[in-house]
């Protein structure tokens, strides 16, 4: 039997491609126990598109004219830059941390990724720094912050799973 080696961007697709997966799963109990509404990642996909054709910033998103293919490519991004942040994870941490995962540092990036939500998308969405524009930005920024925290223990969890399957 050959025994394959993790790479660099395996670790990378697995962890953080497990770790989205999670934060989705977290979203989806939020809003079947507790009717928190989840992020359209049509939207996502809609503002993504408006950057291709040069525009960075809207006032609001939703009235924005719909970009062909916006949730796939909204939900092809969320994915995408999920891996990118365990990527960082990766090489700030080393290859080793996948086989032999610890906590903090997954919740560092996981909760530290808020940041890209808080200084880019908002703003771009139109939503403001950190949802200062939305109605209940408190509320906002809590939901963020508790969705990225899931996203740092699923980077753990994901690690553990995949280091779980390694050869001794």
């Amino acid at each position: 039997m050959v025994s394959v080696g993790l790479t660099f961007g395996m670790a990378a697709l697995l962890i953080g491609g497990g770790a989205t997966l999670f934060m989705d799963l977290w979203a989806a109990l939020q809003k079947r126990l507790l009717g928190v509404p989840s992020l359209n990642y049509a939207l996502v996909g809609r503002w993504i598109g408006h950057l291709c054709l040069g525009k960075f910033a809207h006032e609001n998103i939703a009235a924005a004219p719909a970009i062909h293919g916006e949730t796939a490519l909204g939900w092809v991004a969320h994915y995408a830059i999920g891996i990118v942040f365990a990527a960082v994870l990766l090489a700030i941490c080393g290859l080793e941390w996948a086989h032999s995962p610890t906590a903090g540092p997954a919740l560092l990036v996981g909760i530290g990724s808020v940041a890209a939500p808080f200084l880019i998308l908002q703003p771009g969405m139109g939503a403001g720094i950190a949802a200062s524009k939305t109605s209940q930005p408190n509320v906002s920024r809590l939901r963020s912050l508790a969705a990225h925290t899931s996203f740092g223990i699923g980077l753990y969890v994901s690690a553990l799973i995949v280091a779980s399957l390694l050869p001794a």
